[in-house]
């Protein structure tokens, strides 16, 4: 039985990393904060990021995501709500405005609160459809019925958000390694733009995907 869950669990780790590490919304949204407010900043969002995949993960295990599934009215809304609302975000970074873009050498700086940031990950989580759908996929089949259920979903939980931790810390600093050259190629507006444009990116698949 041992060896039987290590084979399951060393099967789980590759293939969970490499659905996580393929770009989407949270990894575009890393992407885009790491090049405006920089990944240390970036980590309140993905503190928040993390909590709604464990919930996610966990009501997916659990059988309440097959249910929220069955009836999307009121999941369709919260999406679009959370679609529109990263849209706003993505035109304020557009335009040099709002707390989450760059300030412009004259300008004062603003930045968004811990609280904020948290919340933006944690709306991206779990508004996100195609994430329910992948836990409900994905999970069973490396959870064993003959075993007590919490043991076996505390372990997974806990390796899913290791694994998207890492991915979100490599989009993160990929954004402040590309923040760095758009500042050389075109000043803080490019940079803005970028971000802004990556925002939008987000806002539209999590109204629309």
């Amino acid at each position: 039985m041992l060896s039987l869950n290590l084979t399951l669990l060393s099967a789980f780790v590759p293939t969970f990393f490499i659905v996580s590490i393929t770009p989407g919304m949270c990894m575009t949204l890393a992407l885009s904060l790491g090049i405006t407010i920089g990944v240390r900043r970036a980590l309140w969002m993905m503190a928040g990021e993390l909590v709604g995949v464990g919930l996610v993960a966990t009501a997916s295990a659990v059988g309440v995501a097959t249910f929220m599934l069955k009836y999307p009215t009121a999941f369709a809304v919260f999406k679009y709500a959370g679609g529109a609302y990263l849209a706003w975000l993505g035109i304020q970074m557009w335009m040099s405005r709002g707390r989450m873009a760059m300030p412009e050498e004259e300008a004062e700086p603003a930045s968004a609160s811990r609280w904020q940031l948290a919340l933006q990950g944690f709306v991206t989580a779990i508004a996100n459809p195609k994430g329910w759908a992948f836990f409900i996929a994905l999970l069973p089949p490396f959870i064993d019925s003959s075993l007590p259920l919490a043991p076996q979903l505390a372990v997974l939980i806990l390796m899913i958000l290791a694994l998207e931790f890492l991915c979100l810390q490599i989009y993160a600093h990929g954004g402040k390694t590309l923040r760095k050259a758009l500042r050389q190629g075109g000043g803080v507006r490019t940079v803005n733009r970028v971000a802004g444009s990556l925002m939008l990116l987000v806002g539209a698949w999590l109204a629309f995907g």
